[in-house]
């Protein structure tokens, strides 16, 4: 034992840890669920495999270590007793996140795929802003392809009878779930792991109906009803947020008012989440409250609270469910239940605690959320306003006895301090997860926040129980109103220059020490806790350093893009997809009109290449590119790849064409996935590096060779004619 003190902390530092755990200790049990979910995202950022149980081993070894050192649980300190906890939670939030994984396990399809399709509906969700319908289908067995399948169907091939329920049949082409097409990006491929979704794709014709469904559930033709019926009430943009709000369905949101709401800081308006579900559960416990206290027989009978909290918690659960019971909807009703039940029990509702317990019922439900955005948002946005709100300060602010002009004078400070600190709470989210931040959310919150919750919401609510009557027209009309005004203030602030700065895309690891110090100043309340700022300064000052990538290439090989080119990005097809050049954008930090190569004056294109020159400190870096698949004589593709430092072609190279530094052709791209290139420092990010170990990468992977193996297998069996 002697020999393993020198392991051991130096005793003024050891009691000092052990004074700062004990003056803490009441923050302590949020810290439980942090040290779950950093194992659930060690599991995500880790190059898996044997890493992976490096983690799980690592956090018992810990563990057992303090065990042995103390003497066992009852001779522990709180310090040590931390120490123990945290190293099991790691442990078993990554082995937790693993067992998920694999419990969801679904391979997907191996290759493109073109038939009749047959399968039985599961989901249909009505998308009238992009003039289509979203399916989820339980494929046939006999077809051979994975068990649940999406398609898109147009609206003007539609058939009503294809409700959930039915089995239906038509051609359709899919494809593998789409992984990430540049480092950093979105994964689709990720979030359909999870989903259980096999494949995606669209049917190319009418659907006919093999079974018609037997009856589509209550809640199912009630949602579909009630957004029907809203957006006949209320036309445009403005009815498809008013079926939002209501329903969830956000299918009728047309593309530019959802892309204002975004660049606008509001989109977290069109998520039925925490503002709608706190909006209407308060609103009918309130509202029960005062009512049954308008009878002393009830009031003396009943314990109000609890009979208010119960009827708030029917409210809440039942408009989780008409929403779809979405996580994020979910994730707020069970934090709201949480909140009931402490205003029942007499115990203070603004508490961490309460937050740590919702964010560990969703944790071990769906792990994978953590990573999401939704989850990362919501939760950091109520924790801020949490710790902001429980400041003893903020508190004897609140309770300051001011005069009606004082007290709104102090409503609308507290509002806009709470969205300034929401506005830099999630700009490191926004950063990490779309490489943009808006700068006005705060000032647009001010307004679209009470214009939402008491207001618009108001409005909409009694509107719907007055058409029992047939008297909600007026009503219909002044929501409709107050939704053009959201809709109008959108536009303004995201039309407005400078409403959104664009960033390269961070890495995990720096958007891990914003994490840190965030949580580190929210968690605790003594003066440690601005400790966390020197994370966030350090998080900071490197997204600052980041540098833009030289050349990004998409994981197809058809799409790329110079951008270290000051002010402009050029891009290699002048016809582009929208999809493509956002992601192309986003990756790139340019926010403008790109160029097209073939119209750039530093490159010399012909019909199959185009070729041009980038410099790097004192380097220039000669590069080839690719413009499409057509055969070229292979001496002179050899000659001009020996001239070149870089050859990028979204085709097969023949291995004479040897550059001088790098050939990215579509046998390294089907390993890699997409590239950005840095070349100050001869740097290569891939696709691959973020995701290889992973399930939604590595059984891809398998498939699509096991899938060519057979093709090679077949082709060879085959006798030449």
């Amino acid at each position: 034992m002697a020999s393993l003190s020198r392991f051991l902390p130096p005793v003024g530092l050891g009691a000092a840890a052990e004074r700062f755990v004990l003056a803490e200790r009441d923050q302590l049990p949020p810290w439980i669920v942090v040290a779950f979910g950093g194992g659930i995202a060690a599991w995500f950022l880790l190059p898996g495999g044997a890493w992976h149980a490096a983690v799980v081993a690592m956090g018992l070894a810990v563990a057992l270590a303090v065990l042995g050192l103390r003497g066992g649980w009852t001779a522990m300190e709180l310090g040590p007793r931390c120490v123990f906890v945290a190293a099991l939670m790691i442990a078993a939030g990554t082995a937790h996140m693993a067992w998920r994984a694999e419990r969801v396990a679904a391979d997907p399809l191996p290759a493109p795929w073109f038939g009749t399709l047959t399968g039985r509906v599961i989901e249909r969700e009505m998308q009238p802003a992009r003039e289509q319908v979203r399916l989820v289908l339980r494929t046939a067995p006999a077809l051979g392809l994975p068990q649940t399948v999406r398609v898109n169907l147009d609206l003007a091939k539609d058939d009503p009878q294809a409700r959930t329920g039915a089995i239906i049949s038509a051609r359709a082409r899919l494809m593998p779930p789409a992984q990430a097409s540049l480092p950093g990006g979105y994964s689709f491929a990720q979030r359909a792991w999870f989903e259980q979704l096999g494949a995606t794709g669209s049917m190319l014709d009418r659907p006919s109906i093999v079974q018609a469904a037997a009856g589509s559930s209550g809640l199912d033709s009630l949602r579909a009803r009630l957004s029907a019926h809203i957006q006949a009430q209320v036309g445009g943009g403005a009815g498809g947020i008013a079926a939002t709000l209501a329903t969830g369905d956000r299918g009728a949101i047309a593309e530019e008012d959802a892309e204002a709401m975004r660049r606008s800081g509001l989109a977290h308006l069109l998520s039925i989440s925490g503002l709608h579900v706190t909006a209407l559960i308060g609103a009918v416990w309130l509202v029960t409250l005062k009512v049954l206290a308008l009878s002393p027989p009830l009031a003396r009978a009943w314990r109000l609270p609890l009979v208010a909290a119960g009827a708030g918690a029917l409210a809440g659960i039942g408009y989780t469910l008409l929403t779809g019971a979405e996580v994020p909807t979910i994730r707020s009703c069970v934090a709201a239940l949480l909140v009931l039940v402490a205003l029942a029990l007499g115990r203070d509702p603004v508490s961490p605690r309460l937050i740590a317990a919702g964010a560990m019922l969703v944790l071990l439900v769906w792990p994978e959320a953590l990573m999401g955005p939704s989850f990362q948002l919501s939760f950091a946005a109520v924790t801020a306003i949490v710790a902001l709100h429980d400041h003893p300060r903020m508190r004897a602010w609140a309770a300051a006895d001011y005069s009606w002009p004082g007290r709104v004078a102090r409503f609308l400070a507290m509002l806009f301090l709470t969205g300034l600190l929401i506005e830099f709470t999630l700009m490191p989210i926004a950063l990490h997860h779309f490489s943009k931040a808006g700068l006005f959310g705060a000032l647009a919150n001010m307004v679209a926040i009470p214009l939402t919750t008491f207001v618009i919401m108001p409005l909409e609510a009694l509107a719907l129980v007055l058409d029992l009557a047939g008297w909600g027209a007026p009503v219909w009309w002044l929501c409709g109103v107050a939704l053009e005004a959201l809709l109008a203030l959108a536009h303004a602030v995201s039309d407005t220059p400078g409403a959104v700065t664009l960033f390269p895309r961070m890495s995990g690891w720096v958007f891990a020490l914003f994490v840190t110090g965030g949580l580190w100043m929210f968690l605790w309340r003594s003066r440690a806790r601005w400790l966390g700022l020197a994370p966030i300064a350090v998080a900071s000052v490197l997204v600052a350093l980041q540098p833009v990538p030289d050349l990004l290439v998409t994981s197809d090989g058809q799409h790329l893009a110079v951008a270290g080119e000051r002010g402009q990005m050029v891009v290699l097809r002048a016809r582009i997809g929208d999809y493509a050049l956002q992601t192309l954008s986003e990756s790139a930090a340019f926010e403008g009109r790109a160029t097209a190569m073939q119209d750039w004056p530093q490159a010399a294109c012909s019909a199959e290449f185009c070729s041009f020159a980038l410099s790097s400190g004192q380097r220039r870096y000669a590069v080839l590119v690719g413009r499409n698949r057509e055969r070229v004589p292979e001496r002179g593709l050899a000659a001009a790849c020996r001239r070149a430092d870089i050859v990028i072609a979204g085709r097969w190279l023949p291995r004479s064409c040897r550059p001088r530094w790098l050939k990215v052709d579509r046998r390294m791209l089907a390993e890699t996935g997409g590239l950005a290139l840095y070349l100050g420092d001869e740097a290569v990010r891939t696709v691959a590096a973020d995701h290889r170990g992973h399930p939604w990468w590595d059984r891809a992977v398998e498939q699509r060779e096991q899938a060519m193996e057979a093709k090679r297998a077949a082709r060879l069996s085959t006798p030449p004619r």
